[in-house]
């Protein structure tokens, strides 16, 4: 869930893309009938339902317009891409997208994108297996290094799980400009960091 509570500062982070990645096993409790699945035809409707649960979207029909803009052009593409945690009944209860990112000048990144795990499934384990899969489907699909995630202060909770796996949080953007929200971002989190700690 993103925490709009704090200042919104955005940055990214990036991960050597040859850096190994341990088995993306689902979590002890997610065991029996949870499984992980691509995309099929009609699961957009699952990711609005997703994102919009952890206020990425104000609501569905933001989600889905999203969407159809960004991924629906590539119907094969997400269809070994884009990744759900689904449920014993078929509910879908978390998403994330091993996609690519490219700059003005056509250089072309592995991008993991929309990491997103609905609230009363959060803090479980879920978000990790779900990154890890997406990780070794970067490794197989693309070709250049590093792996980059775009993230923000909101997703504070996030980062230290992003950091776990491997990801640097970087002061530039994607094209290597610098990004002009990286100190503000910094100390948004380091303040979050002290108060923690008191």
């Amino acid at each position: 869930m993103l925490d709009k509570s704090i200042p919104y500062a955005e940055f990214w982070m990036y991960r050597v893309k040859d850096l190994p990645v341990s088995e993306p096993n689902l979590p002890a409790g997610f065991h029996f009938g949870f499984h992980f699945e691509f995309y099929q035809e009609g699961d957009e409707l699952e990711w609005a339902a997703i994102e919009t649960a952890v206020a990425e979207f104000d609501d569905e029909a933001q989600a889905l317009d999203y969407f159809k803009q960004k991924f629906a052009p590539y119907p094969q593409e997400l269809k070994k891409r884009m990744l759900f945690v689904t449920d014993p009944l078929g509910e879908k209860v978390g998403t994330c997208s091993a996609w690519w990112k490219e700059t003005a000048n056509g250089d072309r990144y592995p991008l993991v994108h929309w990491v997103a795990v609905k609230p009363g499934y959060q803090g479980k384990g879920l978000a990790k297996s779900m990154m890890k899969r997406t990780l070794k489907t970067l490794q197989n699909l693309e070709d250049t290094s590093p792996i980059y995630l775009h993230t923000q202060t909101w997703s504070h909770v996030a980062i230290g799980l992003y950091q776990k796996l491997g990801f640097k949080i970087t002061d530039k953007n994607l094209d290597g400009s610098p990004n002009l929200e990286y100190k503000k971002a910094m100390d948004i989190l380091a303040e979050l960091e002290s108060s923690r700690k008191d």
